[in-house]
């Protein structure tokens, strides 16, 4: 089962970390704030481990079967 990736925009920082590393599963709204893309759905979850462990705010979390995915 892949990893559901949800982010928290109160957390956000803009730092821009996911979306220059995964462009196609994150992007930036108006507010200057990432928002999770459905493109998202087709990383590996290596992948998103990579990129929610990146994030200097940890606005990023990821959840496995609804239960939260220790960073």
């Amino acid at each position: 089962m892949a990893y559901e990736v949800r982010l928290d925009t109160a957390e956000c920082m803009s730092s821009g970390v996911c979306v220059a590393n995964e462009p196609g599963a994150f992007a930036f709204n108006s507010d200057e704030l990432a928002v999770v893309l459905p493109g998202s759905a087709a990383l590996e979850d290596a992948a998103l481990l990579k990129i929610a462990r990146r994030c200097p705010s940890g606005a990023i979390q990821l959840y496995d079967g609804g239960d939260p995915v220790d960073l």
